[in-house]
């Protein structure tokens, strides 16, 4: 599903506005006004596109048409959309149309590689709330282009517990579990962290749906599993890169979450090429 078109409008308007506040005073010194232009974006690397709803955004009144789709693979130099209409306009939006589809193909790139990783397993690639402030409508949707699968979206969505929730506890652990739980509507989704195998026990015996083992070597993330024994959902959590991610799969995890995905991203190489028209 796209993120919700008025959420991304809104988004769309703040970049286009930080970049240009009173307007691109190059662009109006250097460039005549009935100036047209039609232009290409074009790769400069090989990756998995994502962002085609913002960048035409971005390009707001100026006709844009993309030959290659969100989730679709392309290849260097490849010719990803065109976009024609007033030089003025397509100068302006620029920056802010390529910051958005740099940056969310850059997500959207590794997490197809991450997946391809794990194939074979039964893992599920998902990512964490480590995003960039005021882009979290947008990131998400990147992992999912990737082929990857979303963690809680905020923190209204499920229970998280982890180790700060846990250090305010007192008292018996598996007791405060049960009674959080029966404070919350049945369908919310409990999820508890640890960081011992030791700890497993007390938080299987209060029902939870999932159980992340934190920064677990990888014995202990085989064990864990076995431990768990299909009572709740086990999730790899903490140190996990691509070179990593195959054995880490191997384990008999469910879920992987990475979060270097969106809070470690190198945008990906894209570059928009105008000829005067």
């Amino acid at each position: 599903m796209r993120p919700d078109r008025e959420a991304l409008q809104r988004l769309v308007r703040m970049a286009l506005a930080e970049d240009a506040p009173w307007g691109d005073v190059t662009s109006q010194a250097l460039t005549a006004e009935e100036s047209r232009v039609s232009a290409q974006l074009v790769a400069r690397e090989d990756g998995v596109l994502c962002g085609e709803d913002v960048f035409a955004l971005a390009m707001s009144g100026i006709t844009t048409e993309f030959a290659v789709h969100d989730g679709e693979r392309f290849a260097k130099r490849d010719v990803l959309a065109t976009v024609e209409g007033p030089a003025r306009a397509v100068l302006q939006a620029e920056r802010a149309a390529l910051n958005f589809v740099q940056r969310l193909s850059g997500i959207a790139t590794p997490r197809a590689q991450y997946v391809a990783a794990a194939a074979g397993t039964k893992a599920r690639i998902v990512d964490t709330r480590k995003t960039t402030p005021g882009l979290r409508i947008v990131e998400p949707y990147a992992v999912r282009r990737g082929g990857g699968r979303n963690h809680r979206f905020s923190l209204s969505d499920a229970v998280l517990a982890k180790d700060n929730h846990l250090a305010l506890v007192t008292g018996d652990l598996t007791a405060a579990l049960r009674a959080a739980r029966a404070s919350l509507p049945h369908t919310t989704h409990v999820e508890v962290e640890v960081d011992r195998l030791d700890q497993i026990e007390a938080v299987l015996a209060a029902g939870v749906d999932t159980i992340m083992l934190d920064n677990f070597s990888l014995e202990d993330l085989r064990a864990g599993v076995l431990q768990v024994g299909g009572r709740a959902l086990v999730e790899a959590s903490g140190g996990v890169t691509l070179e990593r991610i195959a054995e880490i799969a191997a384990t008999g995890v469910d879920l992987i979450s990475v979060g270097a995905l969106t809070h470690s991203v190198r945008a990906l190489d894209l570059g928009l090429d105008i000829a005067a028209g």
